[in-house]
């Protein structure tokens, strides 16, 4: 935005105001994209099955040991196990991920 806004005024302002005009324009924006970029950096990437650990999801088949749970607030059905054993209805807790098998406890 910087940057246009010095071009705009490349044409606007007279002969040696315009490059100044221009010429903090650029500096500016540089200034900008450095920050950017730096507060994106800092930024961890989240995403795969494990970010599921910690969320809770209802069982929507029987975990003895191994049943199907539906995440809260989504649609997605995952495959769970449950070493104590969940019925249908029951809140639980994933602990962990064992390949596509999230590993639950009871709530």
């Amino acid at each position: 935005m910087l940057l246009i806004v010095g071009v705009v005024l490349l044409f606007l302002l007279p002969s040696p105001w315009n490059l100044v005009a221009l010429l903090v324009g650029l500096v500016l924006w540089l200034g900008e994209v450095y920050g950017i970029w730096r507060l994106v950096r800092k930024k961890q990437v989240q995403a795969g099955a494990e970010t599921l650990v910690g969320r809770t999801a209802t069982v929507i088949a029987a975990c003895r040991p191994l049943g199907q749970v539906r995440l809260s607030g989504e649609s997605e059905i995952w495959r769970a196990r449950c070493a104590q054993g969940a019925d249908a209805g029951e809140t639980v807790r994933i602990v962990g991920l064992d390949e596509l098998t999230l590993l639950v406890e009871r709530s």
